[in-house]
């Protein structure tokens, strides 16, 4: 008999990077938002994760002083990515990330839709979406 149990993968996804222009500021809306801590800051590097994770994925703002934002949902300057961040009540974490510093972009426009789209500071797209 064989063991069925999966090697470990020999990849394993670090860190999600975005480049903003004032990495600080983008850096405190992320960690406020998720409840994570800056574990790493340098000029133009700051790296976010879940202290009660450790060695889990994190997000990291690299310093772009020419950053153009995404224009999405027209595409003259595409979104390149976007975050999907799980919560269980999309109205309590709607008031939150706005309360953060987002941007609401009235997508989608249905009502009842399990998701809706956002604009961190930055201006990078992300979703809330009710699990």
């Amino acid at each position: 008999m064989t063991d069925a149990t999966p090697a470990a993968p020999a990849v394993k996804l670090d860190l999600v990077v975005l480049d903003a222009p004032d990495i600080r500021g983008l850096a405190d809306f992320y960690a406020a938002i998720l409840g994570w801590q800056i574990v790493d800051e340098s000029d133009d590097w700051i790296t976010v994760r879940d202290p009660a994770a450790p060695g889990s994925t994190g997000i990291a703002l690299q310093s772009a002083p020419d950053f153009v934002p995404p224009t999405w949902p027209d595409n003259a300057v595409p979104q390149q990515l976007h975050l999907d961040l799980d919560v269980p009540d999309l109205d309590a974490a709607e008031r939150d990330v706005l309360a953060a510093g987002a941007r609401a972009t009235g997508l989608p426009a249905e009502s009842g839709s399990d998701f809706r789209v956002y604009l961190d500071p930055a201006g990078h797209p992300f979703c809330l979406c009710r699990v």
